[in-house]
C-alpha cells in the first residue's frame, strides 16, 4: 500500500505537470459549457416553469462532467498514444491502477469547478429552492467516475482517430438526444428504451434527485447502474494498460 500511495503521489504530480498547458483551457471550456447551457437553453423555452428550470440547472453540471470524462479525456489519451507518452507511462515501475487513479483525479478536479459554477448561475438565474441530500456527493462522484472510466475505456481501447470520432459522437448524443436537460418521456419510445441501458439518464437522475430530493426519496437504481458502468470502464482501461504491447 505504501508503494501504491507513493506511486500515486508522484504520478499525480507528473500528470499535473504534463497537463499544465491544457489544464487551464480545459477548465475554462468546461465551465463555459455548463454555464452556457443554463443561460443559452433558457432562451429556447418561452415560459420557464420550475420543472424545466430544475432539469436545466441539474443537467448542465452533468453535461460538464460528461464533457471532461468522455470527450476531453479520450482526446487526451489519443494524443498521449501518438506522442509516445502512453508507452512511456507503461514502462514506469508503478502499479497500473495508480496510473489510472492519478489521471482520474486530475480529470475530476478539472470537472468540479464548472459544476459548482453552473449550480451558482442556475440558482441566480432561476431562483430555485433546492433540497440537497447528503447523497449528492456520492452521486456526483459516481457520475464523474462513470464518465471518466468510460472515456478512458474509449481512449485506451480504440485507435486514436476512432477515439476522437467516438468522443464527438458522445457529446452529440449526450447534448442533443439524452434525457439530461429534459424528461425521457419526450423521446420516442424506442429511444427512451435505449436510454434505460445507457448511463446518461442515470447520471442525470442521480444528480437531480440528490439536489432536489423528491417526496418519495432518492432511488438507488441510478447509483447501482452507474457503479456497474464505472467498474466496467475502469476494468477495461486497466486491462488495456496492463496488456503487453
Amino acid at each position: 500500500m505504501t508503494h501504491w500511495l507513493r506511486s500515486y503521489g508522484l504520478l499525480l504530480g507528473w500528470t499535473a505537470l504534463r497537463s499544465r498547458a491544457t489544464l487551464p483551457l480545459n477548465l475554462v471550456i468546461q465551465t463555459c459549457l455548463a454555464v452556457g447551457i443554463i443561460v443559452g437553453f433558457a432562451y429556447l423555452v418561452p415560459e420557464m416553469d420550475d420543472a424545466t428550470a430544475l432539469y436545466l440547472a441539474t443537467g448542465a453540471p452533468v453535461l460538464g462532467l460528461i464533457t471532461v470524462g468522455m470527450v476531453i479525456g479520450p482526446q487526451e489519451v489519443a494524443s498521449s498514444k501518438q506522442e509516445g507518452i502512453f508507452d512511456f507511462n507503461r514502462s514506469l515501475p508503478v502499479p497500473r491502477s495508480a496510473l489510472i487513479a492519478s489521471d482520474a483525479t486530475i480529470a475530476l478536479l478539472t470537472a468540479l469547478p464548472g459544476m459548482v459554477a453552473a449550480l451558482v448561475v442556475a440558482g441566480l438565474r432561476f431562483d430555485l429552492d433546492l433540497d440537497i441530500s447528503p447523497l449528492v456527493l456520492p452521486a456526483v462522484l459516481l457520475t464523474a467516475f462513470t464518465a471518466i472510466g468510460l472515456g478512458y475505456g474509449i481512449g485506451y481501447g480504440m485507435a486514436p482517430p476512432v477515439a476522437r470520432l467516438m468522443s464527438q459522437l458522445v457529446v452529440f448524443v449526450a447534448l442533443m438526444f439524452s434525457p439530461i436537460t429534459f424528461p425521457a418521456s419526450r423521446l420516442p419510445d424506442w429511444f427512451e428504451s435505449v436510454h434505460t441501458v445507457l448511463p446518461f439518464q442515470y447520471m442525470a437522475e442521480a444528480v437531480r434527485d440528490t439536489l432536489a430530493t423528491p417526496a418519495d426519496g432518492v432511488s438507488g437504481l441510478p447509483f447501482a447502474v452507474l457503479a456497474a458502468w464505472t467498474l466496467g470502464g475502469f476494468l477495461l482501461t486497466h486491462r488495456v494498460i496492463t496488456r503487453r504491447p
